[in-house]
């Protein structure tokens, strides 16, 4: 396990190819993904909705990568002979898990898929659980990008959200990934936190773009159903105020050379990543872990959406099933489930890629985009599907033009 290791397309992972053809001119397997789920935190954040739970006294690390490692042999038939572009770790919380495990889970994707040459493997990390020695391990073994969970650098924002760090110890955070060897790396900041003014959140992004991230995940918090926000509501700033920190913060972020290219996502130029944009434009992906969520695309154009047993105890019980729902769509249901993903990028995407990733005719769309275009909300341009400002700001809207 010592030592920085290649992580190159293996040869082998032809044997999962079909020779089934697709049936519809145009049609292209799209690239293939891996997100790999872990559910703990040592904390569970009263704003958070995802699949999340407070870690005990130990995990239980070598059953849950035996776990991941079968849930990956009943996926391979999702494989078709592609190799993993990238790799995220997802939680929870992905960097309480040792290196050793995480290098197991890496071994047994490479194994069993194979990888590109510039595969880009990404792992959440919070700064509370930031340990230098730990993180140069993760370097090692060829994990190139890491997600910081900061939210936010002022100590009564942190305490509003559940955070277990402080300021100093994100801003320390940064650091230590650099000096581990990570020279591409996220930070997720929040705005609109409880009582948060123009200024407060300004100052959290200048600390942000001070320490030099390449990639910036700024988003504005949102009470969902099922969190602890959502039955003890904090007071949150007006909608004057929300809308006067997205227009200054976008404006900051440009100055200081962040690229927006998605709603909430904004990064140094050649810096976007890879795995999101994989996933906005309608790629495929494994989902591994508890409660993790998949995509599939088969050689004669069959799409589904797949997903996991959500309890890590019942995901880890060798007598249940892992995949807890397989949902074959629909062609009539197709341009709404492309577009809500494609749309959300800011430049959008060449048009072709609708007829590439779903083998549907552009006709499929054609009166939608009529009455869009007519409507102010997508662009003209034949050639690509991009949403408008306005059409960015009525996304809702637009998007139930192509509803079936």
């Amino acid at each position: 396990m010592s030592g920085a290791r290649s992580r190159k397309p293996e040869a082998g992972s032809e044997k999962h190819t079909s020779s089934t053809e697709p049936q519809n001119s145009g049609f292209q397997l799209p690239p293939l993904a891996a997100y790999v789920h872990i559910p703990w935190c040592v904390r569970k954040c009263p704003y958070c909705d995802f699949n999340s739970h407070a870690a005990g006294p130990a995990l239980p690390e070598d059953a849950y990568v035996a776990a991941l490692l079968a849930d990956l042999d009943g996926d391979l038939d999702q494989i078709q002979g592609r190799a993993l572009t990238s790799i995220f770790f997802g939680g929870g919380t992905p960097s309480l898990f040792s290196a050793q495990a995480l290098g197991r889970i890496l071994d047994g994707l490479q194994q069993r898929v194979g990888f590109t040459a510039d595969i880009e493997i990404t792992l959440e990390a919070n700064p509370g659980t930031f340990e230098q020695a730990k993180f140069r391990d993760y370097r090692n073994l060829g994990i190139n990008r890491l997600s910081i969970g900061v939210q936010s650098f002022q100590a009564a924002k942190l305490k509003a959200l559940g955070r277990i760090h402080d300021g100093e110890e994100a801003v320390r955070a940064a650091d230590m990934a650099r000096a581990a060897g990570f020279d591409n790396f996220n930070l997720d900041l929040m705005h609109g936190l409880p009582d948060q003014h123009l200024d407060d959140a300004l100052s959290d992004l200048r600390i942000a773009i001070a320490q030099q991230p390449t990639h910036l995940s700024w988003y504005q918090l949102t009470v969902e159903p099922n969190t602890e926000f959502w039955s003890k509501p904090p007071v949150l700033p007006e909608d004057e105020t929300l809308w006067d920190i997205q227009e200054a913060g976008q404006a900051l972020l440009a100055e200081h050379g962040y690229g927006q290219y998605e709603t909430s996502a904004y990064a140094q130029p050649g810096h976007q990543a890879r795995h999101n944009l994989n996933y906005w434009t309608f790629g495929d992906f494994l989902g591994l872990g508890a409660g993790a969520h998949g995509k599939s695309t088969s050689p004669d154009g069959q799409i589904r959406r797949l997903w996991k047993t959500r309890l890590p105890k019942d995901y880890l019980d060798p007598t249940k099933r892992f995949r807890a729902g397989d949902k074959p769509l629909d062609p009539d249901e197709l341009p709404f489930e492309f577009l809500m993903n494609v749309l959300r990028l800011n430049d959008g995407v060449p048009a072709v890629l609708f007829t590439q990733r779903t083998g549907l005719s552009a006709e499929q769309l054609a009166k939608g985009r009529r009455e869009a275009q007519a409507r102010g909300l997508l662009e003209s341009d034949p050639q690509r599907l991009v949403a408008t400002p306005k059409g960015q700001l009525f996304l809702n809207d637009l998007l139930q033009l192509f509803l079936p």
